[in-house]
């Protein structure tokens, strides 16, 4: 929904483009790290493992016709960088080119920022006599990612940490024991972590390294939130099925038929695609096999979380630091 203000706002479109990263004040990021089509940008192995900050350099276009002619004075353009996960905001005031852009560069500190920050414009001026009034932003704005090396704007999943507790969204309070959950009722599915449930848990989930043991339970843990994202989405996109004219069931779109097409080879294997889909729903509508099929659901939500793989890894890593110790 588009918000409505009692005073003019711009009607042409607001760009704003990033055309190059430098972290640490070396050379620019290769543009395999920045893409324009996804409006995202990708900070993870870029070059240095330690690094402290990255600097961004933006252009900006604006309808200059139409600002020219507004009742708009004092015009300034600002990009903001936030994330919600750390409640960071940094801002940065372009200045305007001769050709009628607007340039300038923003400051993104590693200590401020943990997962994926998002970056947009806003345009404020003087209008009517009232200093500060934003009457214009980006419609689409970008990311920058601190955990991924490829710049992929939509992700399978999303993660957010938050206190069940005493935190702003008060329909976790009933899960406020809960270490997680799996919540697939919006358009990407999203583990919330609860930053008040086990203490240490969510910052040592987030560290790398460390020694044997934290790396045994953060594999073991990690694998057991994925196990339970996998089967949550699969359950719902079960529900989410629909059927033609015939009873013929028809698969969903989006990350829902990502996940079906993923596990239902491992929870009715050797079935074309479209008699799982039959035998499935037939199930959850009558009932009948429905509870008997929950532990290939299992099965299939361990494969995709690779938690066997990951737990025997782990032990290993364990007793060979345990064996290297006693002698």
């Amino acid at each position: 929904m588009k918000s409505v203000f009692p005073y003019p706002t711009l009607f042409g479109d607001v760009d704003l483009d990033v055309l190059s990263v430098t972290v640490d004040g070396t050379s620019p990021l290769p543009y395999s790290h920045v893409s324009k089509s996804e409006r995202t940008v990708a900070l993870h192995r870029s070059g240095r493992e330690n690094w402290e900050h990255c600097s961004l350099r933006l252009q900006a276009t604006l309808p200059e016709p139409e600002i020219a002619e507004g009742r708009w004075k004092d015009v300034v353009c600002l990009a903001v960088l936030t994330e919600k996960a750390t409640n960071t905001r940094t801002s940065a005031r372009l200045t305007r080119a001769a050709d009628g852009t607007w340039g300038g560069s923003v400051e993104l500190h590693r200590s401020r920022h943990l997962d994926r920050a998002t970056l947009g414009l806003t345009v404020v001026a003087t209008c009517d006599g009232v200093r500060g009034r934003a009457i214009g932003a980006t419609a689409e704005d970008w990311y920058v990612d601190l955990r991924r090396t490829t710049p992929v704007r939509r992700r399978e999943i999303e993660i957010v940490e938050a206190d069940f507790r005493e935190g702003p969204e008060e329909w976790l309070r009933p899960y406020k024991d809960s270490p997680w959950i799996v919540d697939t009722t919006g358009e990407v599915p999203t583990v919330y972590l609860n930053t008040a449930s086990v203490d240490g848990l969510v910052d040592m989930l987030g560290r790398s390294g460390g020694g044997p043991a934290e790396k045994l339970l953060r594999d073991v843990t990690s694998s057991h939130i994925a196990q339970d994202a996998w089967t949550a989405m699969f359950h719902t996109a079960v529900s989410a099925l629909d059927v033609d004219e015939d009873g013929t069931p028809l698969m969903p779109t989006g990350w829902r038929e990502s996940v079906l097409r993923m596990m239902l080879p491992d929870v009715l294997p050797g079935r074309q695609l479209t008699d799982a889909l039959y035998d499935i729903e037939e199930r959850r509508a009558k009932g009948f096999g429905w509870a008997e099929l929950q532990t290939a659901v299992q099965y299939a939500a361990g494969r995709r979380s690779q938690i066997t793989k990951r737990l025997t890894n782990a032990v290993r890593s364990v007793d060979a630091a345990e064996r290297s110790g006693s002698r």
